[in-house]
């Protein structure tokens, strides 16, 4: 009975700290490193890109900071997605969502 009742307030602590746990981390600006990924291809660096951003692509910026992420426009850290920041900055527009005025 006592191994039942341990198991049972066991059980009861994980399913309590499942409901509490965080939400997945966020990697820059509000949007996670697969967010970010779904918008690659309509930005990438490379002489090919597609036309439009995919609907997962806006969905992701539509909840981004993008004051935030104009403030990346110029960075290096672009490199590593393999992300034209001019097709970037078009990114929003084509979704659209407005881009900030500083921007």
């Amino acid at each position: 009975m006592a191994k039942a009742a341990a198991l049972a307030v066991l059980l009861l602590v994980a399913a309590a700290l499942l409901a509490v746990a965080p939400a997945p981390a966020r990697a820059v600006c509000n949007m996670s490193n697969d967010e970010f990924m779904t918008c690659q291809p309509a930005a990438a660096a490379t002489s090919n890109p597609t036309p439009s951003p995919s609907a997962d692509c806006c969905s992701a910026l539509s909840k981004a900071d993008l004051p935030c992420l104009c403030s990346y426009k110029n960075s290096t850290w672009l490199n590593l997605y393999n992300i034209d920041p001019k097709r970037a900055m078009q990114l929003p527009t084509k979704c659209g969502l407005t881009m900030p005025a500083n921007c």
